[in-house]
């Protein structure tokens, strides 16, 4: 009865030291906006190191000046680690290595990160749709301008296309996009829309239990997605893992939604 009363009284402690931290995060998403709090303490620490570091260099180098207008305060990257986002790192390197071994005469890619259109450009033709597009002028890499919601495509019409980290966002404002309740599920229907016939799509989203965190993201779980695209027919999955982990083609019955993951789907059209 003993060890029953004690677990029951850690695990309430547990819940509440949770809830603490959850209030405290919250709080803190919130005032970051306008003040960093924590990038503010870090930034006063920094100021100590970042002038003993000047005292030290010109210790060892007396004819360089540093005190100019050249000066260029650094003050967050001194860090015993490199910050590393899985998610990104493993969904770029995913769709690019099945486009690689696809060989599609062309691929478009819908609102990813722009580094991907153009390393894609360097083993295939690749067409780069952004609701902001960017400006740049390289060879095999065509920009265009477009909404995910109607895109300038025709039914049936591409080959192989891509779409990373991007559903989530659609219909909550953060982009300049406008505000709709049902964004996320119009952008995949869009998607499946423009697949032509046996082409492939490759889409990732943030995993977990259904929520909003409005007006940042969607988190959409894997039935959902499956739902969303119930035109096509899924050919493999894989996952960031909420550890960082990547999970490279499992079966979908088998995945059980983490908290904040990075789902991958492969589609192809019926």
């Amino acid at each position: 009865m003993f060890w029953i009363s004690h677990y029951g009284e850690e695990n309430n402690m547990r819940i509440y030291d949770n809830k603490i931290k959850n209030k405290a995060y919250f709080l803190y998403r919130v005032v970051t906006q306008i003040f960093d709090p924590v990038r503010f303490i870090f930034g006063v620490y920094g100021y100590f190191w970042f002038i003993r570091d000047i005292f030290v260099f010109k210790l060892k180098n007396q004819k360089e000046s540093i005190l100019t207008g050249n000066l260029f305060p650094m003050l967050h990257d001194n860090k015993d680690f490199t910050p590393f986002d899985a998610q990104y790192f493993f969904q770029q390197l995913w769709a690019f290595e099945q486009i690689l071994n696809n060989k599609p005469t062309q691929h478009i890619d819908i609102g990813s990160m722009y580094q991907f259109g153009g390393y894609l450009s360097k083993i295939v033709k690749t067409v780069f749709v952004d609701i902001r597009p960017i400006e740049t002028n390289l060879r095999n890499l065509q920009i265009r301008k477009g909404d995910i919601l109607q895109l300038p495509f025709d039914d049936d019409s591409i080959e192989s296309l891509s779409c990373l980290h991007v559903v989530e966002h659609i219909g909550l404002g953060r982009y300049g996009d406008k505000i709709d309740p049902d964004g996320a599920e119009k952008a995949c229907k869009e998607l499946a829309r423009v697949l032509m016939p046996n082409g492939i799509l490759y889409v990732s989203v943030p995993m977990g239990k259904d929520r909003l965190c409005f007006n940042a993201h969607r988190v959409l779980s894997a039935s959902r997605m499956i739902r969303y695209f119930s035109s096509l027919d899924l050919k493999s999955f894989s996952y960031v893992d909420d550890n960082g982990v990547f999970h490279e083609d499992v079966k979908l019955t088998d995945y059980t939604d983490g908290h904040y993951e990075c789902g991958m789907f492969k589609f192809t059209k019926k």
